[in-house]
């Protein structure tokens, strides 16, 4: 999927986008990263299909989409599963069907909210979940996920990333956490001033699914405790630039990348920012 001169101006006069060019990968997670105001929330919305553009095209969306918005759910009267029975007629799936799915990854993702009182009732963390239920049990062509790990508990925020771990076809995402650059293969992209940054823009060259020989990769992570215990896991050899309590970065192969950043998801850290590093050469330091 292809979105093309992406541009939009709310009626407040605001402009969101400003000619915003996306390809989102067929197979592994495209990242959208992006200060506050940077329009993250309004591409993902024009990718889902919920808001026109001002100007530019989606081409080739799959379907059907799974979205999670930023803020689910508003204030509504329907119970949790009532909704989600809505939402699958909406996207045109069997209910029953939609309804087994959605019961299994509430399962995975901890749910234990009131099924028979209103949705604007449930805490922050069920809605949330009820959010990723609606998205992901339509077995979406294209899922659309703004800031899914906002409001989840640990449990239920690990459970999404080995969920979104597994899947093999389009899906976008925001994430001020840092927990989707760890995702294997994602390819990271930064939103500024509404507009996809140029490749010259270090923060914001694609990642590639198979990086070139010799490519490495800086891993930035943010830890609860003391992170030193990770280095006597059985894990490829890196470089450390710096173990504090609090923080961790090291330098590893880009084929090792994955395995270092599930093996600091499992220990509780949570990943910063995933950097490939721009091999020295001659023109390095001019």
């Amino acid at each position: 999927m292809r979105l093309v001169g992406i541009h939009h101006a709310y009626d407040s006069g605001a402009v969101a986008l400003r000619g915003a060019d996306l390809d989102v990968d067929p197979v592994v997670p495209t990242v959208v990263r992006g200060g506050n105001g940077a329009g993250k929330s309004t591409l993902l919305r024009v990718a889902a299909g919920v808001l026109t553009p001002s100007a530019g095209e989606v081409l080739d969306r799959p379907a059907p989409v799974g979205y999670l918005p930023d803020r689910f759910p508003a204030a509504r009267k329907l119970p949790p599963r009532r909704w989600l029975d809505h939402v699958a007629r909406v996207h045109g799936v069997d209910v029953d069907d939609a309804a087994d799915r959605a019961d299994a990854l509430l399962e995975v993702l901890g749910y234990d909210g009131d099924d028979d009182g209103a949705m604007a009732e449930l805490s922050t963390g069920n809605a949330r979940k009820i959010g990723l239920a609606q998205a992901l049990a339509c077995e979406p062509g294209l899922l659309v996920l703004d800031e899914p790990w906002n409001g989840l508990d640990d449990d239920a925020a690990d459970a999404l990333t080995r969920l979104l771990a597994e899947r093999t076809a389009p899906t976008l995402v925001t994430d001020h956490t840092g927990t989707a650059a760890g995702l294997p293969g994602a390819r990271l992209h930064r939103l500024r001033e509404g507009r996809v940054a140029a490749v010259s823009d270090p923060d914001s060259v694609p990642l590639p699914t198979a990086p070139p020989a010799g490519a490495m990769m800086r891993l930035d992570m943010a830890c609860a405790g003391d992170p030193r215990p990770l280095l006597e896991r059985v894990l490829p050899p890196a470089r450390v630039e710096g173990a504090a309590p609090g923080r961790f970065t090291v330098r590893v192969p880009a084929p090792d990348s994955d395995a270092w950043l599930a093996a600091a998801l499992a220990a509780g850290c949570a990943v910063r920012s995933v950097r490939p590093i721009r091999p020295a050469g001659p023109e390095a330091g001019r």
